[in-house]
């Protein structure tokens, strides 16, 4: 259609038509040009019977609150969401009134450069912007995304690790057993659970000499079985509250914040600063390995996929294999 071919002060957009009139506030046409609907519509919009709703002004800030009510920010994990608030409150501090369909990828390159001495903000920063453009995509603010295939900047991954077992029991020598710092390391270790999980967990949850488990990030559910080191703290801990850790005040349940700078208090106390509260988990894995547990096993109790089992226990399970093999060539000698 030409603009000939519009009625007074409708014009065409990228995304649709519009009614834009000076001193009123400009509106989106809901029914397609030249249809009943889209007429009576247009009436209606001149005889002041549609109340006017104001076109979003397409800034960063606009953009971020749209995001913040579609389901692709709604249906994340609460963790997750948590961790994606702090990237977009970040583009909100340095580009809230500037215009995203101005970004260019250049624009982004500069600005994971620019935190390059920070590459882990910098490239969750480059993801979380990614899925943000891709809605800004959505709405129809753009055609393309400049976010998409932008490198990370490279880094050299160190690997977790179990906590050896000498750091372990250091751990427990520092904290009494009626501490929420004991108790969240024995339920980490004894369950194999992630900290957000074990953080969810309530004393209602404990069955039959187990503890029941929905996992938030992959809605598994798991029955798992309390060790006797874990059941011993479990007894000496004060049962003031729905969850099993609770805050200070014993009124909620302990935060991510809290439970992770206070187990960072007893890591720096005892030189174990290399170990943090996930490796709790792989300790669970690679013991449940030792003590000769298959694949199926070690899932049933952590929840893990065949290909996280193998990645959690790869280095303990090559020792073990080493030392078969060794042992048969030890005995392969001797018989020759």
């Amino acid at each position: 259609m030409t603009k000939r071919e519009l009625p007074k002060h409708v014009y065409k957009q990228r995304n649709g038509l519009y009614f834009q009139r000076r001193g009123w506030p400009s509106r989106k046409f809901e029914n397609a040009f030249g249809t009943t609907e889209f007429w009576q519509e247009y009436a209606m919009i001149l005889s002041g019977e549609v109340t006017q709703r104001k076109v979003t002004f397409r800034n960063f800030a606009a953009l971020t609150k749209s995001y913040r009510k579609s389901p692709r920010y709604t249906r994340l994990k609460p963790r997750t969401a948590l961790d994606y608030d702090k990237y977009l409150d970040f583009f909100l501090s340095i580009m809230a009134d500037a215009n995203p369909s101005h970004m260019k990828r250049k624009d982004v390159i500069r600005l994971r450069d620019t935190n390059g001495d920070k590459p882990y903000f910098a490239n969750y920063a480059i993801r979380v912007l990614r899925i943000l453009m891709e809605h800004c995509v959505d709405l129809g603010w753009r055609d393309d995304n400049p976010a998409k295939g932008v490198s990370e900047i490279k880094t050299q991954k160190s690997e977790r690790e179990p906590w050896p077992i000498e750091f372990l029991d250091a751990y427990r020598a520092s904290c009494s057993i009626e501490s929420r710092e004991r108790l969240v390391m024995e339920l980490c270790v004894g369950t194999g659970q992630r900290i957000g999980d074990v953080l969810e967990m309530r004393w209602s949850d404990i069955q039959d000499g187990a503890v029941f488990v929905r996992q938030n990030k992959t809605s598994k559910e798991l029955w798992v079985p309390i060790l006797p080191e874990l059941q011993t703290a479990l007894n000496a801990a004060s049962r003031h509250s729905l969850f099993i850790l609770t805050n200070e005040r014993g009124t909620n349940r302990w935060s991510y914040r809290g439970a992770s700078q206070a187990v960072r208090n007893v890591r720096e106390q005892i030189g174990a600063l290399d170990f943090d509260i996930h490796s709790w988990r792989y300790n669970a894995a690679c013991e449940l390995l030792e003590a000769g547990c298959d694949d199926d096993l070690i899932a049933a109790v952590t929840g893990q996929s065949p290909a996280m089992v193998l990645h959690y226990t790869k280095k303990v399970r090559q020792k073990i294999r080493a030392r078969q093999a060794q042992q048969k060539r030890t005995e392969q000698k001797q018989n020759v």
